[in-house]
């Protein structure tokens, strides 16, 4: 197994950190960059994660490195002042957070003034699927970069597409958020509505879980609205990245999304009333039957 390449991996928090973890399960050697040291991040060291002081220390030691970090800033600033100064050429650049497409085409400029390669490859299935290897994976960048790199996605994902070069990963991301935000304000709609009829909202979900509203959103943010559970899987002020940077490139291509618009709304105004660290799901709370 040591013919396999050493992996480094930047930012190891709610998603980070498991898919990390089944990278190292699958015997690949790892060392990981943070922050900060958080108890996750104990039981990784435990496992065999080499620690890294910086980015920069990272993507020295590394062939292949990935960063899963906030919000286009985080990802600018690790990748301009840590990643590309100190990558070797050759070295593999995969940016998993969901940023801005145009900054995912930047850096994959930048990378091959290195000699390096990069690739975006944002995901989608939040920490049920970090932690259970399920992602699906939306990549942009050359074939044969994917190719290099697909089977380190295999351990972390099950549903991985090229979509196309660079920036098309983050493009198809912004399609799957666009989906998510008016699901997610139908799921809490829909279930607002079953409340102030009178009826037993569980019930209902059981009733209309496995028919044509079935979604991620319904049947597993569902019920953790109807128990009040807003623990983030993923957090509002993630999302409310994602929203800002869709309308955005929407803008750009002049294209109008009224539901992208009022889903930010709704999301900006919880926010101000839960804070941005709450889950998706608590969007619940904007409405009367919340």
């Amino acid at each position: 197994m040591t013919d396999l390449p050493r992996i480094g991996f930047a930012g190891l928090g709610i998603m980070g950190a498991p898919m990390a973890g089944h990278l190292l399960a699958a015997g690949y050697r790892v060392s990981g960059y943070n922050r900060s040291r958080s108890p996750r991040i104990e039981e990784l060291l435990a496992k065999g994660l080499a620690w890294a002081d910086s980015p920069a220390a990272l993507a020295a030691q590394c062939d292949i490195v990935i960063t899963m970090l906030g919000f286009p800033s985080d990802v600018e600033s690790v990748w301009t002042e840590g990643l590309l100064p100190a990558a070797r050429p050759g070295t593999l650049l995969i940016d998993m957070t969901t940023s801005s497409p145009s900054l995912a085409r930047r850096l994959a400029e930048a990378a091959a003034a290195k000699g390096c390669a990069a690739l975006d490859a944002p995901v989608s299935g939040g920490d049920v699927g970090a932690r259970n290897a399920t992602l699906s994976i939306m990549v942009g960048g050359a074939e044969a970069d994917f190719a290099r790199a697909l089977p380190v996605f295999e351990k972390m994902g099950k549903t991985i597409r090229l979509i196309g070069g660079p920036g098309a990963g983050q493009h198809c991301k912004m399609a799957n958020q666009i989906v998510i935000a008016s699901t997610v304000m139908g799921t809490a709609e829909g279930l607002s509505y079953a409340r102030a009829a009178g009826l037993d909202p569980a019930k209902v979900l059981e009733a209309i879980g496995p028919g044509a509203a079935s979604s991620f959103q319904l049947n597993v943010l569902g019920p953790k609205m109807l128990a009040g559970d807003f623990a983030p899987g993923f957090m509002v002020k993630h999302f409310l990245k994602d929203l800002g940077i869709a309308l955005e490139e929407a803008a750009a291509m002049k294209l109008d999304l009224p539901g992208l618009r009022q889903a930010r709304a709704l999301f900006e105004r919880l926010r101000e009333a839960k804070g941005g660290e709450v889950g998706t799901q608590a969007i619940i709370a904007a409405y009367a039957g919340g």
